[in-house]
């Protein structure tokens, strides 16, 4: 692995994170009471940029596919933002997530010249959109229809990775949520009814996916 690219990757991604607040301002609407301090700090998103960033470059490596997948991060930090402020997932992060990737692995389709696996990609898409669409459904379920197209649009970059990536990425992120529950429950910083952000879940699910596989 090149020494060069990772911290390439490392440094654009922290810029991304650092911006991520101030991004994500412009699609959280005016909150009363403002979102807590942590959400909105610069150097801690940053950090997690640099993280999310250096992570993919170290997993793909100088892959053509690479840009498609930091396009994603990129938006993926700044909708984990406004997820966490306001419990929302706006349309227009989640299509820059689904055209975006979508574009950037059409043209490493075509670079590595490995047409067939935008359909393993788009395959992905439909069966994360359909497996949530049913969840979203059941009752008593708290997964909102941002959540469902959130899904949807992660399913192409896991899908374009093969079938083992696509099921960690559709596990990982129920597990993931489901420590943060308990622990934040044990710690009495919220009820069992308390409405929860779900999207950070599925993008960190998405990225341990990617690296895991």
């Amino acid at each position: 692995m090149s020494v060069g690219l990772l911290t390439v990757a490392a440094l654009c991604g922290g810029l991304v994170g650092a911006a991520a607040p101030t991004s994500a301002r412009r699609f959280a609407p005016a909150l009363d009471p403002p979102a807590p301090t942590p959400v909105w700090s610069s150097g801690g998103w940053a950090l997690l940029g640099a993280v999310v960033f250096a992570g993919l470059a170290a997993a793909l490596g100088p892959d053509p596919a690479l840009p498609a997948y930091l396009l994603v991060a990129g938006c993926g930090v700044v909708l984990a933002a406004v997820d966490l402020a306001c419990l929302r997932l706006p349309d227009p992060l989640v299509g820059a997530v689904a055209l975006g990737g979508g574009a950037g692995l059409g043209v490493a389709a075509l670079a590595a010249g490995t047409p067939g696996r935008l359909a393993v990609a788009l395959a992905g898409a439909v069966l994360s959109f359909s497996g949530y669409v049913l969840l979203a459904l059941l009752p008593g379920a708290r997964l909102g229809f941002g959540d469902v197209k959130l899904a949807a649009a992660l399913g192409l970059p896991l899908g374009w990775l093969g079938w083992p990536t696509l099921g960690y990425g559709l596990l990982l992120p129920h597990l993931l949520n489901g420590v943060v529950v308990l622990a934040l429950l044990a710690a009495r910083r919220v009820r069992r009814d308390t409405a929860l952000p779900f999207g950070p879940a599925l993008l960190a699910g998405a990225w341990l996916a990617v690296l895991l596989t």
